[in-house]
C-alpha cells in the first residue's frame, strides 16, 4: 500500500464517518447510514474519476469500500457519544475535506490533466461527497452556507498542490504539509466564523418584485 492510497483511505473513512453521523442524527437505519456514509466517502472521487475518464478507483479498488463499513460500524455502536453534535461532523467532514483536496488534485496530475482541470478536480473531490450527503439527507447543503467557509479551503490546497507539482516539488511531504494546512484552515474557519463576503442587496430587491 502506498502512502498516498493510505492517505485516500483515511479520507474516506473520516468523510465517511460524518455522513453515517448525519444518518444516526436523521435517525436513519444502519443501511442507510451505510449508504450515506459510503456516498459521502465516494462520492467525490467517484465523479472525478469520470471526468477524466478512468474507472472510478471506488468499484476498481475493493478495498476503497472497507472505509465506509467501517465507519458505519463506529458510528451505530459510539452514536450515542458522538451524534449529539452537529461539530462532530463537521471535523470529520473537515479532515476529508483536506485530504480530498490535496489527492484529488494528485490524481488528476498524475493521469495528464492540466494545471486549472487539475485544481479543480481536487476541489471537486473535497466537496462532492458532503454535497451529496447533505443533498440526500435532505440537509441544507453546507457547501452554500453564507456563515461559513467550505470551499474556499479546498480551492487553496489544490492550488497548493498544483503549484508545488509546477515547481517539481510533489512528493508525500508536501502532500502531508499542504492537507495539514488545510485541515488547520478549515479548524479555524470554523472556530472563529470566518465567511466570504458576499453580494449585498437592499430590501425588496432581487426578489422578482420590482414593476416591469
Amino acid at each position: 500500500m502506498t502512502w498516498g492510497l493510505a492517505l485516500d483511505l483515511l479520507g474516506t473513512f473520516f468523510f465517511a464517518i460524518s455522513g453515517s453521523l448525519l444518518a444516526a442524527k436523521r435517525g436513519f437505519d444502519i443501511v442507510a447510514s451505510l449508504l450515506l456514509g459510503s456516498l459521502t466517502g465516494l462520492g467525490g472521487g467517484v465523479v472525478r474519476d469520470l471526468i477524466i475518464g478512468r474507472p472510478p478507483a471506488a468499484f476498481n479498488e475493493p478495498i476503497h469500500l472497507i472505509p465506509p463499513v467501517l465507519a458505519a460500524l463506529v458510528v451505530f455502536f459510539m452514536s450515542s457519544h458522538v451524534q449529539r453534535f452537529w461539530t462532530t461532523i463537521l471535523v470529520f467532514d473537515a479532515v476529508g475535506l483536506a485530504v480530498f483536496c490535496t489527492t484529488g488534485a494528485v490524481t488528476a496530475l498524475e493521469f495528464g490533466m492540466n494545471p486549472i482541470a487539475s485544481l479543480l478536480l481536487g476541489v471537486t473531490t473535497a466537496v462532492g461527497g458532503g454535497l451529496m450527503r447533505d443533498v440526500v439527507a435532505n440537509h441544507d447543503p453546507q457547501l452554500f452556507n453564507p456563515r461559513d467557509l467550505y470551499a474556499a479551503p479546498a480551492f487553496a490546497g489544490s492550488a497548493l498542490i498544483v503549484l508545488i507539482w509546477q515547481l517539481g516539488g510533489a512528493g508525500n511531504i508536501a502532500l502531508y504539509s499542504v492537507t495539514a494546512a488545510v485541515l488547520v484552515f478549515r479548524l479555524l474557519s470554523l472556530k472563529y466564523a470566518w465567511r466570504v463576503p458576499g453580494a449585498q442587496f437592499a430590501r425588496g430587491q432581487g426578489d422578482g418584485s420590482a414593476a416591469s
